[in-house]
């Protein structure tokens, strides 16, 4: 147990202990005068600091920390234009149930509702994309407060929390207790429930597992594995979730996401049971929610969720179970199953499908560099731990669509859709496990939206790779522009500057690709080369989707 100090400690002192006694190695920040007593209190801490560019990098990187390590990523961004800043990797958390905790500067508590310099109201600006919103305005009251945080920041559908700290509360003294580290609550299922749900699945012809969400661990995948293995029932992933599963996995049927496979798409409407594991059937994975019926699903659905408030919220599940990835696959390791030989087929066959699916070399696009080539050389050379970064584009399709990913912790994805993700949150990764190769995907428009944090990698000495695909437009608003207002193009065409060159000012190396000959000659010298790379790739404008050109787009859309 924890005893009260008999030394007095400022905000700022008592904030890093109670940091250092949740277990936080790290903190993600760009610094600022509202919370310099942090600032002090870290400077030996042994809390490893890492100083970013932009607060929506921090903020970014705070949340690939928290998807990496299941423990709440930490980012300490200035009051005002600092939280603003940071208010994407914020929504990200929440839509990925990404546990994160953001410490946010707070004018004096004398000075409030006069609208001071960078006054923000942060329980009402946050509260519709947090777990907890709230201000500490007593120094005594930090190690309640943070220790609540860090609950509410893991407990059942994990997410974000923001906290405001009072420039004059962080120097203010105060002598108090400090708590004891927060532990995960894991909800775990009856017996009743396992058997109940045994009973569904050994009734079923066409079951199909579907797994998503947070909370997994190396631990629960493994569990999932033999849970697949026992019974032979095709399993399948949730948009941008596809280090749940290994994809060479003779069970595994592909990812439910854009651009669905369509045999998957049918055997997913089609299934007569399913067991959907951690995640929450939102419009994406649920194809604009077409998939399942509202409310009540034809399918019999077993819903598994951490989080009660989730179960029944949108899709009446015929069997909704409150527990944890790992504590109902741990109950199912403990369970009799039923053994199908018709339901190894059904796996066989979806595993033939997802192979020939995501099969590059059947891919044929315009330009001289192409995708097909790209993914291609890069599964060959690319080691099963190396950790895949991406934001938001049509380039995201080609890494989801045709990469093999084979171990958790290998993706680094926004379910949310944010551009500017990927560079961040490769050097979170990188930060994280510099022995592990870091690659990150971005399109021209997406990359620019943080490619400040370039410095940042190099400041740290980061050999992450980035790949930016050039196409000259924000590619995915010009596919949607062209299906609605054929030939109308508006406010969607970008000039870009030399990447290569980009990289080299900020002390990085970098190549420039026009050519799939290119391609790997210039990856090999950016590996080579130890220093943050970025690999500036220009590709044809009408290599659009996997399936259609721009052109092919346009000229449907007009016959209609």
């Amino acid at each position: 147990m924890s005893a009260i100090s008999t030394q007095a400690r400022t905000g700022g002192q008592l904030l890093v202990d109670q940091l250092k006694l949740q277990g936080v190695d790290h903190v993600f920040c760009v610094p600022g005068e509202s919370y310099l007593a942090v600032l002090d209190a870290l400077y030996e801490s042994g809390i490893q600091v890492t100083v970013c560019r932009q607060e929506g990098g921090a903020a970014m990187m705070a949340e690939a920390y928290g998807k990496l390590t299941g423990k709440p990523g930490i980012c300490m961004v200035t009051r005002g234009p600092g939280a603003t800043n940071a208010y994407a990797g914020i929504h990200i958390a929440k839509q990925d149930s990404t546990p994160l905790i953001m410490f946010v500067g707070q004018v004096d508590t004398a000075m409030r509702e006069r609208e001071a310099f960078q006054e923000m109201d942060y329980r009402a600006v946050f509260g519709s994309q947090t777990k907890w919103a709230t201000e500490i305005d007593e120094a005594a009251r930090i190690p309640e407060l943070v220790s609540r945080a860090f609950h509410s920041a893991l407990s059942g559908r994990p997410g974000p929390v923001v906290v405001a700290l009072p420039e004059n509360m962080l120097t203010t003294q105060a002598t108090v207790q400090d708590v004891a580290k927060v532990q995960e609550i894991a909800m775990a299922p009856t017996d009743e429930q396992v058997a109940q749900a045994i009973n569904m699945l050994a009734q079923a012809k066409k079951p199909l597992i579907i797994v998503g969400g947070s909370r997994w661990n190396k631990e629960s995948v493994q569990g999932l594995i033999q849970f697949a293995e026992r019974t032979q029932i095709p399993v399948a992933v949730e948009f941008r979730r596809q280090m749940l599963f290994p994809h060479n996995h003779p069970c595994y049927a592909g990812d439910i996401g854009l651009g669905i496979n369509p045999k998957l798409l049918e055997r997913f409407k089609q299934a007569d049971c399913i067991m959907l594991i951690g995640g929450y059937m939102s419009e994406v994975p649920s194809q604009s929610y077409t998939a399942l019926d509202i409310p009540i699903p034809k399918q019999n659905l077993i819903h598994i969720h951490p989080d009660i408030n989730e179960l029944n919220r949108v899709y009446q599940a015929q069997l909704a179970i409150n527990a944890t990835p790992t504590t109902w696959l741990s109950a199912l390791a403990k369970a009799a199953v039923p053994v199908s030989e018709h339901w190894r087929e059904l796996s066989q066959t979806a595993h033939q499908d997802y192979l020939s699916w995501s099969d590059p070399s059947k891919i044929k696009v315009p330009g001289q560099l192409d995708m097909p080539h790209v993914i291609s050389y890069l599964e060959q050379q690319l080691s099963p731990d190396s950790i895949m970064c991406n934001g938001a584009g049509n380039y995201a399709t080609w890494l989801h669509r045709f990469h093999r990913f084979e171990q958790f912790g290998t993706q680094l994805a926004p379910t949310s859709g944010s551009m500017g993700y990927g560079l961040p949150a490769a050097v979170a990764a990188k930060r994280l496990y510099p022995e592990k190769p870091v690659l990150c995907f971005a399109g021209d428009g997406c990359f620019l939206m943080h490619g400040q944090e370039f410095a940042t990698a190099v400041q740290y000495n980061l050999p992450i790779i980035v790949l930016i695909y050039d196409n000259g437009m924000y590619g995915t608003i010009r596919m949607h522009q062209e299906r609605e207002y054929p030939g109308r193009v508006s406010a969607t065409q970008l000039k870009n500057p030399n990447f290569a060159e980009y990289a080299r000012a900020f002390g990085g190396h970098g190549e420039r690709v026009e050519s799939n000959a290119e391609f790997g000659p210039a990856f090999e010298r950016a590996l080579a080369s130890g220093i943050p790379a970025i690999i500036h790739c220009l590709i044809d404008p009408e290599a659009i989707t996997p399936s259609s050109t721009l052109t092919q787009i346009r000229e449907a859309s007009l016959k209609q």
